[in-house]
C-alpha cells in the first residue's frame, strides 16, 4: 500500500491564515460582528458563505493540537460559534486531521447549529496514532469511513464528502460510484475531490457530478487559474481553495528573518526556505501596497483577489485566533475593480515565486490521474 508521512500530506489539505497561531481567544466572542458574509454556490446547487472555515489547524501543524486538551477544546468551540455569528456556514474538515479528533471537535461545535451550516469532510487517506498512514479509497474502506466520520460528527449526513487525494490503486468510477450509493442513501449529499489531476474529474463526473474540487489556490499558487478552473467551468463544479493565505505568508507577518521551528511544517515547504522566503516578499510588498490604497490588510487584499475571480471559488483561511478570523472575514468588504485586478495581475506576473509548495512527497500527491479498470486488474 502507497504510505506517507502524514504531517507532509496533512499539509497538502492545509488551508490556514493564522500567522500567529495559538493566543487565546476571547471567552465570549461577540455576537454581532460588523459585517456578515454572503453566499455563494457550490456546483450550482450547494450554497455556503462565500468564505469558509479549514479546521485542520485547530488539531496542530504550525504548533501543539488545540483540539486535545478542555481548555484549548472549548476555545476552539467558541472560535467556531463565532464563525457562525458572523455568518460563516462552511467548515472543512478530514478524517485525519487528528487523526479523528478535528471531525470530533468540528461535530460538537457546530451541532446546536447543524441545519443552518455544511460540513464539507475528507475521505481516502488515514492512520493510526504512531502507524504511518495510507491512501486506501476502495469501496468497502469509503463505507467503513462515512460509518465513522458520521458518528464523530454527530450527524446524518455529510453535507460534502471529498476524496482525500487520488488512490493509484482504485480506479476512480469505483470512488464516484460508492460516494453515488451513499447520496442515495441519503448519508451523504455531496461528491467533492481534492487536488485530482484533469481527465480523473472528468472521469468521476461523468458517473457522479461533482460539486466541488478543492485545490490550493492563491496569489503565491496561480497555477488552477490556467489549468483547472477552465475544466470547472465547463463542467458546472465549484472551487474550494485551501491555503489562500499562502501558510500565513501573504499575510505580511513573514519576512525574510522568519524562522520556523523545526516542529512547525513551514520549516520544510521549499517556497518559506530563507533564500526562497527573501525572494517571493515582493509579492507581500505588492499586498501592502494595494492595502494602503484600499485602507485593508494584505490579507483582505489576497482574500479578495481570490474571490474576484470566479463567483463560484470560495477560500477556507483556517485560524485559531479571533482577530485573525474578523480580518480574514473583512476581505467581503474590500471591492477590486476590473482595473484594479488588471493591475494586480500584472505586477504579480512579473514576480517569479522561488521554490515548490510543498516538499516533494506531498507534492506527488498532487494532480494525480486515477488508474482506469484494466490497470487494476
Amino acid at each position: 500500500m502507497f504510505s506517507f508521512d502524514r504531517r507532509e500530506f496533512i499539509m497538502a489539505g492545509l488551508a490556514v491564515a493564522a500567522t500567529s497561531m495559538f493566543p487565546n481567544i476571547a471567552a465570549a466572542a461577540p455576537t454581532k460582528p460588523p459585517q456578515m458574509i454572503p453566499r455563494r454556490k457550490l456546483g450550482g446547487t450547494l450554497e455556503v458563505s462565500a468564505l469558509g472555515l479549514g479546521c485542520m489547524v485547530m488539531s496542530g501543524i504550525y504548533g501543539p493540537p488545540r483540539d486535545k486538551q478542555p481548555e484549548d477544546k472549548r476555545e476552539m468551540i467558541r472560535l467556531i460559534h463565532a464563525a457562525v455569528d458572523r455568518g460563516v456556514t462552511f467548515f472543512d474538515t478530514a478524517e485525519i486531521y487528528g487523526p479523528l479528533s478535528n471531525e470530533e471537535l468540528v461535530g460538537e461545535a457546530v451541532k446546536p447549529f447543524r441545519d443552518k451550516v455544511v460540513i464539507g469532510t475528507k475521505f481516502g487517506y488515514f492512520g493510526e496514532p504512531g502507524v504511518r498512514p495510507t491512501l486506501n479509497s476502495r469501496p468497502e474502506k469509503i463505507r467503513t469511513s462515512v460509518e465513522g466520520s458520521l458518528k464523530r460528527l454527530k450527524t446524518d449526513v455529510i453535507d460534502l464528502y471529498y476524496q482525500h487525494r487520488v488512490d493509484p490503486n482504485v480506479p476512480i468510477e469505483d470512488v464516484a460510484g460508492t460516494v453515488k450509493d451513499l447520496i442515495q442513501e441519503g448519508k451523504v449529499k455531496h461528491f467533492g475531490l481534492s487536488e485530482p489531476g484533469l481527465q480523473t474529474i472528468r472521469r468521476a463526473h461523468a458517473v457522479q457530478p461533482i460539486t466541488a474540487i478543492q485545490n490550493e489556490y492563491s496569489l503565491l499558487w496561480q497555477e488552477p487559474g490556467a489549468q483547472v478552473l477552465p475544466t470547472l467551468e465547463e463542467l458546472g463544479i465549484g472551487l474550494v481553495a485551501y491555503t489562500p493565505l499562502g501558510g500565513g505568508f501573504l499575510t505580511g507577518a513573514i519576512n525574510e528573518t522568519t524562522r520556523f521551528d523545526s516542529s512547525d511544517f513551514r520549516a520544510r515547504v521549499p517556497r518559506l526556505a530563507p533564500e526562497a522566503l527573501k525572494a517571493n516578499l515582493p509579492l507581500v510588498e505588492l499586498l501592502r501596497e494595494w492595502a494602503q490604497r484600499k485602507g485593508a490588510t494584505p490579507a483582505q487584499i489576497a482574500l479578495a483577489w481570490l474571490l474576484a475571480q470566479k463567483p463560484w471559488i470560495v477560500p477556507i483561511p483556517g485560524t485559531t485566533n479571533l482577530s485573525h478570523l474578523d480580518e480574514n472575514f473583512g476581505a467581503g468588504a474590500v471591492e477590486l475593480t476590473p482595473d484594479d485586478l488588471m493591475e494586480i495581475n500584472a505586477a504579480a506576473s512579473k514576480i517569479t515565486v522561488q521554490g515548490d509548495r510543498l516538499p516533494k512527497p506531498s507534492m506527488q500527491l498532487t494532480r494525480r490521474e486515477a488508474p482506469h479498470k484494466e490497470q487494476t486488474r
